[in-house]
């Protein structure tokens, strides 16, 4: 089980969880980070780091923004030409500069 980041992270992204993961599945857009739900191993580390609280395990996750972290892995982001998928980890990736249409807008 993954955890989500909602969006009380929409336009703050602290990144302090992105430093507590020590698997590094927490990958930024734009205006908001997702967490990697094939690479995340449910240690909630994440979530104690978050001074947002805008993370949450992705059963009790809001439903909109669960099928939404998803979305940024398995779509096609805008100036994407393939879906980021499982790569492996954020760290060799970078800020992505795109998000999905739910945060985005488009």
């Amino acid at each position: 089980m993954a955890y989500v980041i909602g969006a009380s992270c929409v336009d703050i992204m602290d990144r302090s969880c992105m430093e507590e993961c020590p698997v590094d599945c927490i990958y930024e857009g734009e205006r908001k980070l997702y967490i990697n739900p094939v690479e995340c191993i449910d240690c909630g580390a994440c979530e104690v780091a978050c001074p947002e609280q805008a993370i949450t395990v992705d059963r009790k996750a809001d439903p909109e923004h669960r099928a939404d972290n998803r979305r940024f892995f398995e779509e096609v982001l805008p100036g994407r030409d393939a879906p980021l998928g499982t790569p492996g980890g954020a760290g060799a990736v970078g800020p992505l500069g795109a998000d999905t249409a739910l945060v985005g807008g488009g």
